[in-house]
This record gives structure tokens, C-alpha cells and sequence, in this order.
């Protein structure tokens, strides 16, 4: 299990505060939880560590599989996507991320998990007294928990709190802009097939890091919303194909720039392994996306 009271807050990015010296710590702690997860479940090893070793990525892209299409970018928004990437089925315990700077857990300063209103489904909007709206192409974010140690059983009634940036790359509590709002984080508890669905906008990319949704599971909505120890912290990586379409989108001018000069095989987080966070994503910027991930824990 992670230490909710020692997270690393090192990631990257332009509103950062002198975070990176903890770069080659994180890294290196992420190694040892795969080579520690990997000897726990035999014959589940073998495949962490490749994806530790080789940093690659597994999955066929679906736009070299020819099954993303595009009808083009309007200011109308009639872009139509359907990209698919990553395996489904994978039973692998998710990799230990960083919360980064800005989980609102209480580790980093504010903590929003104790707050009245924080489980919920949709997380567009503030709550509270904040009344702010998150403003971006919609994404439904699906999970579904499963006990890597018993076979892919569903986690019924475990908890998922996730957060992520703007369309603009802030992230609420934190960021000047958006400090006095709490938008874009929320948790759910899993239903009997082990499933939690947000419905929240595409994230941006900003500066130093690919595209990404942070994310932690409890074992449960009391020890959620106590801000007590979480089983696992991770991040759902985005398909290149699907943030381009988006990024094409009035709103997301800086997120075009930001996302060409990064990768997912360059990326602080992802480098070292991404097979089993990267997400699943299908639908459209006229109609909105989804993204799926299955979580070991």
C-alpha cells in the first residue's frame, strides 16, 4: 500500500516550485514497487519487468490499425474519432505514480476528500462554495477496480478519487487562475462489476508532461473521504491520436505546442512502462469521448 502522508510531490510542469529535484527518487521508488509487485504474483513478474525495462509500448496504435476517423476540424466542432489503444485485460497491479503537487489529499496542503460534496459523478463543476464550471470537450472517465490477487475479481465498494488539469493546464485549489475552485476532482464507489464513471472534459497538455488523469483507489468511501491510507496512486495516460483531435479545438491552443514536445517514452511518469495506463478511448469531440482503463490493485 501507498503512504498517503509521503507522496512525492515532484511533477513537472510551468507551475512548478522547485519540485524536480525529486525526480530520480520517484523513478527509482516506482522501479522497486514493480520488481516488489512482480515477485508478490508469479508469472506476473516477467511482464512488469519488461515493461520496466524496455519503456515501450505493447498496444497497436489505432490509427495505424486504421480504426480512428476523422470527417476534419471545424470551429463547430464536427471532428469525429474513434481511437483505440491499449489491451483490456490486463491484470498487472497499475504501476505506483506520484500524486504530484496537486492532489488536494491533504499531503500537499488543502484537502478536499473531507469536504461535503467531493463523492459525486460529475466533476465539471465546483462545489461547496465555489461555483465555477470546467469548460473543454466532454470525457466520461470509466475504471473498473479489479483484486489482482484474486483472480480479477471486481472491487465492489472500493473508491476511486481522481483529478486532473483544465482545458487551460491548471489544476483547482492550486493554480492561480483557478485557486478558489474545486472543479475536476471527485470519487465514486465501485458498483458490483467494480466500475466508477466520471463524467468530466479533456484534460490539456501542459508543459513537461503528456496528457494524463490522476487517480487513487481506497478500499472504501469512509476511508476515502477520511483522507486515510489509499491502496493504490497512479495516472491514466491519453492516446496521442485523441488529444490531437482535441487539442485542434478553440480552447486548447497551448495544449498543441506543449503536446509535440513531449512522449509518452520521454515523459518523467511514463518512461519506464506505459502498457498498463494507458487508456481506452473512443467517441468524438462533436459528441464527446470516453476513457476506459482496467486497474489491478
Amino acid at each position: 500500500m501507498a503512504d498517503h502522508h509521503h507522496h512525492e510531490n515532484d511533477e513537472i510542469h510551468d507551475h512548478d516550485r522547485g519540485l524536480a529535484f525529486d525526480l530520480n527518487t520517484m523513478m527509482a521508488r516506482r522501479r522497486m514497487l514493480k520488481l516488489f509487485a512482480g515477485g508478490a504474483l508469479a508469472g506476473i513478474g516477467a511482464t512488469a519487468l519488461a515493461a520496466c525495462g524496455n519503456g515501450g509500448d505493447a498496444t497497436t496504435s489505432s490509427a495505424a490499425a486504421g480504426t480512428t476517423t476523422s470527417a476534419g476540424t471545424t470551429s463547430a466542432g464536427t471532428t469525429s474519432a474513434a481511437a483505440t489503444t491499449a489491451a483490456a485485460d490486463n491484470l498487472t497491479p497499475i504501476p505506483e505514480e506520484t500524486a504530484g503537487p496537486y492532489p488536494g489529499d491533504g499531503s500537499n496542503g488543502v484537502n478536499v476528500l473531507t469536504e461535503s460534496g467531493i463523492v459525486r459523478s460529475d466533476i465539471r463543476s465546483s462545489f461547496g462554495s465555489a461555483s465555477g464550471v470546467a469548460e473543454g470537450v466532454p470525457l466520461d472517465v470509466e475504471m473498473t477496480i479489479l483484486d489482482a490477487a484474486n483472480g480479477g475479481a471486481p472491487l465492489a465498494g472500493a473508491a476511486v478519487y481522481i483529478w486532473h488539469c483544465s482545458r487551460e493546464g491548471g489544476y483547482s485549489l492550486y493554480s492561480p487562475e483557478v485557486a478558489n475552485e474545486n472543479f475536476l476532482r471527485g470519487v465514486q464507489e465501485a458498483d458490483a462489476s467494480g466500475k466508477v464513471t466520471f463524467k468530466s472534459i479533456f484534460p490539456a497538455a501542459y508543459s513537461g508532461r503528456w496528457p494524463h488523469i490522476h487517480f487513487q483507489v481506497y478500499p472504501d468511501v469512509d476511508e476515502a473521504i477520511a483522507a486515510g491510507t489509499e491502496t493504490a496512486t497512479s495516472q491514466i495516460a491519453l492516446p496521442e491520436d485523441a488529444c490531437k483531435l482535441v487539442y485542434a479545438e478553440a480552447g486548447y491552443e497551448q495544449s498543441v505546442s506543449n503536446l509535440a514536445q513531449t512522449s509518452l517514452a520521454t515523459d518523467m511518469v511514463f518512461s519506464d512502462g506505459w502498457d498498463a495506463e494507458l487508456g481506452t478511448v473512443t467517441g468524438s469531440v462533436a459528441d464527446g469521448f470516453k476513457v476506459a482503463l482496467n486497474v489491478a490493485v
